[in-house]
């Protein structure tokens, strides 16, 4: 048998990339058989194509992450955990906008640089004060902060532990819905318990997810 007959010597081209792939190589990274599917990269359904090539060229760790992140993605647990963080995220930033927006009109300011434009020296020390209005909105932040990053980290391992959906999905909008109703009871202000009520269920939620995460994923 010559050369050219042997399978570790027989390429298959990488169409327009110009690379040559060993066949029989080439067809041990596709998972078929030569004879169902005789030739190049270009000819092969794309993504599937290209996660082969790349793995025979030593990015198989790159090709396993987008695996994973392909798995996640398939996740309707962590699909709803992300959108409902991004509710809730996005919340938060507006809380910093709000902040400055009520320094700005109300020339409320923390800092001597802030209130430059509005005065020197002594004039524009009087700009150096608190506010209620500012105060509210910047406490408000301040607990988005102290409540939202724990439901990120919590959230983020339920959500991966592999939970029933509409458990998850309740968990989060419980979660979402009592940040934004504390964040109005704030700011209006409502009377209490309004606020306290707010408070202590969205509390209550990352703690329902930390408990049911340890009861059935504990590893000490």
């Amino acid at each position: 048998m010559s050369n050219r007959d042997e399978p570790s010597q027989m390429f298959s081209t990488g169409g327009m990339l110009g690379v040559l792939v060993p066949e029989r190589q080439f067809m041990e990274l596709e998972g078929v058989i030569p004879e169902a599917h005789p030739w190049p990269i270009s000819q092969t359904s794309g993504w599937r194509s290209l996660a082969t090539f790349l793995s025979f060229l030593g990015f198989q760790t790159n090709i396993e992450k987008m695996a994973t992140v392909t798995q996640l993605m398939e996740n309707e647990v962590f699909m709803a955990f992300a959108s409902y963080t991004t509710i809730v995220l996005s919340k938060m930033m507006f809380m910093s906008t709000a902040t400055a927006f009520y320094r700005v009109t109300r020339k409320v300011f923390a800092n001597p640089e802030d209130c430059a434009s509005f005065g020197k020296g002594e004039n524009a020390k009087k700009y150096l004060r608190t506010d209620d209005r500012v105060e509210r909105v910047r406490r408000a932040h301040l607990n988005d902060i102290e409540n939202i990053v724990p439901f990120l980290g919590i959230g983020l391992l339920y959500s991966l532990s592999g939970p029933d959906l509409s458990t998850a999905i309740f968990h989060f909008r419980l979660f979402v819905g009592a940040r934004i109703y504390h964040t109005i009871s704030y700011l209006l202000p409502l009377p209490q318990p309004n606020r306290g009520l707010a408070f202590f269920i969205g509390y209550g939620v990352t703690l329902s997810m930390a408990y049911r995460l340890l009861k059935n994923n504990l590893y000490l």
